[in-house]
């Protein structure tokens, strides 16, 4: 069983930029898809970017292409969300998700595909 760690969220200036770390623990890292969601207050969580087991494969939301980008360091356990050109609509909790689940050829981008998930950290942007 994997755990997951957030951690990298702050307050931030509307065009700033945050990395957002996601440390893993447990053998199983490796072998898992993971994910980035985002929760903002009164709202569903929703997908944010999603990355393969090799990194070479990686899927994002509509409303972050180009400005996110999802990352992982197998031998760090570790998965990352660089976030720029940040805007106030990206205030949310962010989580990480796993799963060993396999899905192909899309990636998972909806909640119930993922297996196991992180506290959260806090993003805010301000105008």
């Amino acid at each position: 069983q994997v755990q997951l760690g957030e951690s990298g969220g702050g307050l931030v200036q509307a065009g700033g930029s945050l990395r957002l770390s996601c440390a893993a623990s447990g053998r199983t890292f490796a072998s898992n898809t993971m994910g980035w969601f985002r929760q903002a207050p009164g709202r569903e969580r929703e997908f944010v970017a999603a990355i393969r087991l090799s990194g070479r494969s990686t899927s994002y939301a509509d409303a972050v292409k180009g400005r996110f980008t999802i990352s992982r360091d197998n031998a760090k356990n570790t998965v990352y969300l660089q976030m720029n050109s940040l805007k106030p609509e990206d205030t949310a909790v962010y989580f990480c998700a796993a799963t060993v689940r396999t899905f192909s050829p899309v990636l998972p981008t909806t909640p119930e595909r993922y297996d196991t998930w992180g506290q959260g950290t806090q993003v805010t942007v301000s105008s």
